[in-house]
């Protein structure tokens, strides 16, 4: 049997399109016509050697073949391109000051730090993780190069957006068996020490929705917060980024909870024009998120 061997530049496209949500603005992106597209397309399926996508009304959606490469895809190309980077970045040197909010320091931090050292050994990285309120002000004085950290609407230094996430109850893995307004007593709380965005968020959607709440647990830490979670000594708000598997994100409706805010995930220089080490590491940093937002499961509403 033939070995088979995938045009990069096909799936390229193929993935900027899936990210876009649509070919033609992949083809805007990529400086491509339309036609050039749907050519790369009809090749990658004739390289794959089955149907990638299916007909779903008046559009088209993956197959399960099409959503393994996509995923492939997606592997393949940050492959690629972090060998490009290595290869002309090979004499990056120096000091890169990193700070990430608590949420983002197990489940994403290693992998980035792992990419980074790779691609570029000669440069020392300092990590921090800590909440929002201290990244933000360690980047603001310019004790940081570069921070992940929630947007609160403040004045922080040269943000950028890069994502925009559904905040979402969380409970243990059973889920919530009480509705608020039918237990009778008010719903446990479980949170981060004031202030806290999410703590803030969940108590104003309560309110709003006449739905008494009590403070049950008070942690400074994530690891607190999760263990108390678990335990079913209360809900706590966060989004379903970084999840352990010792908690579950309960779908928007259920147990009769109100609906939540969205949140800004942004990152933030302490310069304008950074430093070619942290403009690099922001770039890593940047694509991990949106990987890790598009592998999210989707949490369908409970009527």
């Amino acid at each position: 049997m033939r070995q088979t061997t995938f045009d990069l530049d096909v799936l390229r496209s193929f993935l900027t399109g899936m990210e876009l949500g649509s070919f033609a603005k992949a083809a805007d992106r990529l400086n491509r016509s339309t036609s050039a597209i749907s050519a790369q397309l009809r090749k990658l399926e004739d390289q794959a050697g089955t149907a990638i996508f299916r007909k779903a009304g008046r559009g088209l959606v993956l197959t399960e073949a099409g959503e393994t490469l996509l995923g492939y895809a997606r592997r393949l190309i940050e492959l690629n391109d972090e060998a490009a980077t290595a290869v002309r970045g090979v004499d990056l040197a120096g000091w890169v000051r990193l700070g990430v909010q608590e949420d983002f320091g197990e489940f994403l931090l290693p992998d980035v730090l792992a990419r980074f050292a790779r691609a570029h050994p000669k440069v020392r990285i300092e990590a921090r993780v800590a909440r929002n309120a201290e990244l933000l002000d360690r980047v603001t004085a310019g004790r940081l190069d570069l921070v992940l950290a929630w947007g609160d609407g403040t004045d922080a230094p040269h943000g950028t957006r890069i994502a925009d996430l559904a905040m979402c109850w969380i409970g243990p893995p059973d889920g919530w068996p009480l509705q608020p307004d039918l237990s009778g007593e008010p719903l446990p709380l479980i949170s981060f020490e004031a202030p806290c965005l999410f703590r803030s968020s969940g108590t104003a959607a309560l309110d709003r929705a006449g739905i008494p709440w009590r403070l049950s647990v008070s942690s400074a830490n994530l690891g607190g917060l999760w263990a108390a979670t678990a335990a079913g000594l209360g809900l706590t708000v966060r989004t379903a980024l970084g999840l352990p598997r010792t908690v579950r994100a309960l779908a928007p409706g259920e147990a009769g909870l109100p609906p939540l805010p969205n949140l800004s995930l942004a990152l933030y220089q302490a310069d304008a024009e950074p430093a070619p080490t942290a403009a690099r590491l922001a770039q890593i940093l940047r694509q991990a998120v949106v990987d890790a937002e598009a592998a999210l499961p989707a949490l369908e509403a409970v009527a």
